[in-house]
């Protein structure tokens, strides 16, 4: 019992951080781009 129950919170913050990433996405956000162009290294 304890087993399913750790699963589904583990599946549960899983989820969570994908549709924030999602959201971010989006937004215009991402990863690799914090839109701060004044910090950017010629990585484009």
């Amino acid at each position: 019992m304890g087993t399913v129950i750790v699963g589904t919170i583990v599946v549960a913050i899983v989820a969570l951080a994908v549709a924030s990433m999602i959201r971010d996405k989006k937004n215009g956000k991402s990863i690799q781009c914090g839109g701060d162009c004044s910090s950017c290294k010629g990585c484009h």
